[in-house]
């Protein structure tokens, strides 16, 4: 398995370089550059902006542009927000952990849900819950994700008021080690995370529950059954164990999915996490926070697929990892 997993993160090198070269191109070939957001040309002095472009390196062939962008970025430079005026590895520490925080606990939802739902429905076919649940997943299908988070808002936070609507932590709260901090913290992110969490669910519990009535019919199962095993173990130990496959394939992409499958939630919820840094900086031309989070995104997915692959191994050992 590492042989596999070192060949793996050799291949990923190759694809890292064509995702470098596809964002500095599209960064470049959008209207203005980084000099837009920090002046404005109508009441500026022509000869200042020279001096700014030579000093930023913009009048550099494109080609040294990228070469000097990419070298700063293994060094750990990812360059400076003219937004929020810091350094973009500081603002990306700042925002990081409330989105690691939201993701993470959206995904415990979402397979906590879907695990119990797509079993239930999978030993119980076609009877009143079955139907209940598929149900369920229609309408989560078919609403978008932005009227759920609306929806959320006015039902939880406005009518009801059992959760605060923005943000991520109450004011006069103290610095974060604390259980009161925690819990503040978690009243704030518990309403975008079931947005989050319960829409995936649906594609995850139908999924698990097709497996598991396909499984159901195989020799494999019949012939325990014949053997007079119980039904516990049966679905327990061996239909649950190939159905879940499928799953795994789910939870890589999710991983790879983690900063920045938030982004809508984020900006509906005001939550200052990575998705909504992410579109700040589109609207804004921040080119170094666009980029660099852009990046981050690609190396998160690329990760992600090599965690699942390696999972596969872990919960079904037939399948080897040459």
């Amino acid at each position: 398995m590492l042989t596999y997993t070192l060949r793996r993160l050799a291949g990923m090198i190759p694809l890292l370089i064509l995702v470098s070269i596809v964002v500095f191109s599209l960064a470049k070939m959008m209207p203005g550059d980084a000099l837009s957001g920090r002046i404005d040309p109508n009441n500026s002095d022509p000869k200042y902006i020279a001096e700014m472009r030579e000093k930023l390196g913009l009048n550099d062939p494109v080609y040294i542009q990228y070469a000097r962008w990419v070298k700063n970025m293994l060094k750990g430079d990812f360059g400076e927000s003219f937004i929020h005026k810091m350094p973009v590895s500081e603002l990306l520490g700042q925002r990081i952990l409330n989105t690691l925080f939201l993701a993470l606990l959206s995904l415990f939802i979402t397979y906590f849900v879907a695990f119990f739902m797509g079993m239930y429905a999978g030993k119980h076919p076609y009877t009143l819950g079955d139907h209940f649940i598929a149900t369920f997943n229609y309408l989560a299908f078919a609403i978008p994700s932005f009227f759920a988070a609306l929806v959320a808002i006015y039902i939880f936070a406005i009518q009801l008021g059992w959760v605060p609507a923005s943000g991520t932590i109450d004011t006069g709260i103290g610095d974060g080690g604390t259980f009161i901090y925690f819990l503040s913290k978690l009243k704030h992110t518990i309403l975008p995370a079931m947005v989050l969490g319960m829409l995936s669910t649906a594609a995850y519990t139908q999924f698990l529950r097709n497996d598991i009535i396909e499984s159901s019919r195989k020799d494999y199962v019949r012939t325990a059954r014949a053997k007079g095993t119980k039904e516990s173990v049966i679905y327990n130990k061996h239909i649950l164990r190939n159905s879940i496959i499928p799953l795994i394939t789910f939870l890589g992409f999710d991983i790879g999915g983690l900063l920045g499958g938030a982004v809508i939630t984020e900006t509906i919820f005001t939550y200052p996490g990575i998705g909504q840094l992410f579109i700040d900086s589109v609207s804004n031309r921040d080119y170094s926070v666009m980029m660099t989070i852009t990046m981050m995104l690609s190396v998160m997915t690329l990760l992600g697929n090599l965690i699942a692959d390696l999972l596969y191994g872990v919960v079904d050992p037939r399948i080897r990892l040459d």
